[in-house]
């Protein structure tokens, strides 16, 4: 019985990864196929981005409240929302900026192993580090940019950061003073139609409308 138990870890090789050494990769025998059978959907990781203010955590609650209600299991990663824990010990200087992407791809990853279907709504201004989180989920990551006019966003400005930026309080604030690079290839762009803002749940529904021809609304 004990051989039997610990099989798997007699059997798997030995790695070093980053500054973790003598690790092994555990397999269960229940794997993402399973749980996606069980959910019914296909787990995937959809990334908002966009400038602050653009509507990224408005369009991703949304579209977590329109699958909710039509049956499918969904999870919001907010930039915001993460960095009250995960993410907490982690300033606004590049280095913590590119450090807190890669621990949201990271997690993200995890969501849309267990078949979840994740939604990270982060600003992520850099091509380089979208990417990276791409890499992680190569089949099942749908970038969605809100390509929402800086003006709008400044208008906006439902934090304030705008003024402040502008002010010289905040240093290296996306749009001001630190650049946004915008998507080259994502799957889906959300933009003002006729000088007008689409609904949240409009907007949302452009995603489901996605999801849902990809296949990713079925196991």
């Amino acid at each position: 019985m004990c051989k039997e138990v610990y099989a798997g870890v007699n059997n798997s090789v030995m790695s070093t990864v980053g500054k973790s050494t003598n690790i092994v990769w555990y397999e269960c025998k229940i794997g993402k196929h399973e749980r996606q059978q069980l959910l019914k959907q296909k787990g995937c990781v959809v990334w908002i981005t966009g400038l602050s203010g653009s509507g990224k955590s408005t369009v991703a609650c949304a579209l977590s409240r329109e699958l909710y209600a039509r049956g499918y299991l969904a999870y919001v990663l907010d930039g915001d929302n993460l960095r009250h824990g995960l993410n907490r010990d982690l300033s606004f200087s590049a280095e913590d900026r590119s450090e807190n992407i890669r621990r949201v791809g990271e997690v993200a990853k995890l969501f849309a192993d267990a078949g979840v279907i994740c939604i990270a709504s982060l600003i992520s201004p850099y091509r380089s580090e979208r990417d990276a989180c791409r890499a992680l989920v190569p089949d099942s990551f749908i970038e969605v940019f809100m390509d929402m006019p800086l003006e709008l966003c400044e208008a906006r400005d439902p934090k304030g950061l705008y003024k402040l930026a502008r002010a010289g309080k905040i240093k290296g604030f996306t749009g001001i003073d630190d650049p946004y690079e915008a998507p080259l290839n994502c799957e889906l762009v959300i933009q003002l139609k006729n000088g007008e803002c689409s609904s949240p749940s409009s907007m949302a529904e452009q995603i489901i409308m996605y999801l849902d021809e990809k296949g990713f609304l079925k196991a």
